[in-house]
């Protein structure tokens, strides 16, 4: 019972893998895409998850399927054309898939009322085709209730069945189907009898071990049409002789043949060939299921299609995050390691030291390869989105198109758990707030048809997300008298556009006119800003009046482990992020410049960056020290270029994060922490933070 659990819950992360391949295909098709091999890839979504559910008996998940994969047949076929209106029906199918998958999953209850409403909508598509009805006259008005439609589609075949002719080649067995799996698929169809011809059956010393020498005849007795015959050998075409003609009325009494399957097994265990056949009459299920290769693919199974070559496992993802902490262990005792020997006075040529450098580059090779194991691409969240789009564009009465970009980016697995609530708030917040309505849009003569992007991208050791919109962008006016009567800011604050748009991100702050089930309770750009701040990330806001708005996260690509410059400042260790760190540089008289009272710049190669003393910013010392006297690293923010001041630089190591906050507290201006190689704890600095708590915004417009 067990093992029969394990192999659900298999079949339920296929299911996810499955679904996400589903709406992406239907999405491609809604933009005009039309390569057969997207119909088919969508097409086999459905039929596998349909086989996968038949298998454990999820009655309700296979009726569903059924219907839609007919109507997947009949497009991919080209009997049916892939209408706007055809493919709303079935991004809809995709959404109560997803729902019924979910729920065989968790064990509730589903909408039946919902699931067979849309359900007969996708019949309704096919009868439509059959009766000649255009299929754009059963466009869906979501403030009436469905009413499926009643067409007479004419008399069933003539026939009253099938005589299906199966000869599997040694291909079919190659690729580790089998042919029971198939048989039981054609029972669900209606009854059945199975005949066994193994006349091609050869003496055992001639038997080659991959070798297919069997043929089945099949009667079904169904009103199925061929075409749903036909879709159960999908997964095996071309690796077997089949044929399939009209069942006639000849009254044969076809039957398995129970003796031959006992030929087979003799002839394995070296017996002598039995005496001749004998057929008998038995159920498809007294069927013995050839010995199929371990973690085989049959019909009955979940299939999915297999890159030539490459193999994938499943593993726990605990054992994984156990390996993640023996990798920062090694790393910590290499860097000890290298600590003691430095210490000890050993000389880089001596054997110590070689030993030494070559298990840091096994180290750091190590944990590469971790790394890579836990990096995952961003497509699981972003494949959420368009159905929350389509969801939100619904209940606001808007036209709204999704485009992603980049879904391929890869980032750690643990990052990626958390940009799931994040990204929601902020695709809910650009169509509900973001996005004119069709109306209004149309007025100004924009399309009716609002655009957000979905975005990301590596840039500088860090992947950056971005969520933007085409609407009417960030309101200031409207903003900043809200916050005044919140009380959020007094009202002769002298904002610029950038802290004004930072006002959005205050607890408590909504520009929802009223409540709704959607927004206006104040609760959701203060959370993003707090779960991108406990990431180590940042979020910035770009608007243009008129033109849109665009919010961009940026984090990092791994909490565990990562490139660091150790400096120091006072009698403090810091480590910089190495990713942020463009150069490292000693100051120059000339170069520095007074800019007021308190703010220095210095010149770098013909421009002017903030020069930032770490220790003022941090509070370790009151005043700055002297810039000449120190070491100034020359590092990217979000507002542009600054300079940091430190009093030396250790050195270049690769350090293991360890979470400050749960260990101790919130640090302004402190990443994170990590130990050193001789014990110490030190502070990993937050370079965007740390030059916020200082830096004015106008000392950028020096920097290039």
């Amino acid at each position: 019972m067990d093992s029969l659990e394990d192999i659900k819950v298999t079949f339920f992360q296929e299911c996810q893998e499955l679904l996400a391949d589903l709406e992406l295909g239907l999405l491609a098709l809604e933009t005009g895409e039309r390569d057969p091999e997207v119909v088919n890839a969508v097409f086999r979504a459905v039929h596998s998850i349909k086989g996968g559910a038949g298998a454990f008996g999820l009655e309700q998940l296979v009726a569903f399927a059924h219907v839609f994969e007919t109507v997947l047949d009949e497009v991919r076929s080209g009997r049916l054309e892939a209408s706007s209106t055809m493919l709303a029906v079935m991004l809809r199918a995709a959404d109560v898939l997803a729902d019924l998958v979910t729920a065989a999953k968790e064990k509730v209850v589903v909408d039946e009322a919902h699931a067979e409403a849309v359900r007969q909508e996708l019949w309704s598509l096919i009868e439509a085709k059959a009766s000649g009805v255009p299929v754009a006259a059963l466009a869906k008005d979501p403030e009436a209730e469905f009413k499926p439609l009643k067409v007479d589609i004419g008399a069933p075949p003539p026939t009253a069945g099938w005589r299906i002719a199966i000869r599997p080649l040694r291909e079919m067995y190659a690729s580790a189907n089998d042919i029971t799996p198939l048989l039981r698929e054609l029972e669900r169809l209606g009854p059945t009898r199975v005949v066994l011809d193994k006349s091609g059956l050869l003496a055992l010393d001639q038997l080659e071990p991959e070798g297919a020498y069997l043929r089945w005849t099949v009667e079904l007795t169904t009103d199925r049409p061929k075409t749903a015959v036909a879709e159960v050998f999908d997964f095996v075409e071309g690796d077997c002789e089949l044929e399939i003609l009209p069942l006639g009325d000849d009254g044969a009494e076809p039957s398995i043949d129970v003796e031959a399957l006992l030929a087979m097994a003799l002839a394995a265990a070296g017996a002598p060939d039995p005496e001749p056949e004998v057929e008998v009459e038995a159920p498809i299920a007294a069927l013995v299921p050839s010995p199929a290769k371990p973690g085989a693919l049959t019909a009955a199974d979940p299939q999915r299609e297999q890159a030539a070559g490459q193999q994938t496992i499943r593993v726990d993802l605990e054992r994984v995050d156990r390996l993640i902490d023996l990798v920062g262990e090694l790393v910590i005792n290499q860097a000890m390691l290298a600590q003691r020997a430095a210490e000890s006075g050993f000389a880089s040529s001596t054997t110590v030291a070689v030993a030494l450098d070559d298990l840091e580059q096994l180290t750091r090779e190590i944990q590469d390869s971790v790394m890579a194991i836990r990096a995952q691409p961003v497509k699981s969240v972003f494949q959420r989105m368009p159905r929350l789009v389509r969801e939100i564009a619904v209940a606001t009465g808007k036209k709204v198109r999704l485009v992603t970009e980049g879904e391929g980016t890869e980032v750690d697995k643990t990052v990626i758990e958390q940009l799931t609530d994040p990204i929601t708030h902020m695709i809910r917040n650009a169509v509900d707030h973001g996005l004119e309505s069709t109306e209004k849009r149309r007025e100004i003569g924009k399309s009716e048809e609002g655009v957000v992007r979905l975005a990301a991208f590596h840039r500088s050791g860090r992947i950056v997300i971005e969520v933007g919109d085409d609407g009417g962008g960030i309101n200031r006016d409207r903003v900043r008298q809200i916050a005044i009567d919140k009380g959020l800011i007094p009202p002769d604050a002298p904002l610029s556009d950038e802290e004004t748009d930072n006002l959005l991100f205050l607890p408590g702050f909504s520009t929802a006119a009223a409540v709704s089930n959607i927004s206006g309770r104040g609760v959701g750009m203060d959370v993003v800003k707090r779960s991108i701040q406990a990431l180590g990330g940042r979020i910035s806001i770009a608007s243009t009046p008129g033109e849109g708005s665009t919010f961009t996260l940026s984090l990092p690509l791994t909490l565990a482990v990562l490139d660091g410059m150790v400096v120091t400042v006072g009698d403090q260790t810091l480590v910089a992020p190495l990713t942020a760190i463009i150069e490292t540089l000693q100051a120059k008289e000339a170069e520095v410049r007074d800019l007021g009272p308190t703010q220095r710049v210095l010149a770098v190669r013909g421009s002017y960056v903030p020069l930032l003393d770490i220790g003022v910013i941090l509070g370790w010392r009151t005043e700055p020290t002297d810039p000449l006297k120190g070491v100034c690293l020359l590092v990217e923010s979000d507002g542009g270029r600054a300079a940091l001041l430190v009093d030396a630089i250790q050195g270049q190591r690769q350090v293991v994060i360890k979470s400050l906050e749960a260990n101790y507290q919130q640090v302004a201006g402190i990443a994170a922490a990590t130990i050193l190689g001789d014990g110490r704890v030190a502070l990993i600095l937050d370079v965007d933070a740390a030059i916020a708590l200082q830096a004015p915004p106008a000392s950028f417009a020096f920097a290039s």
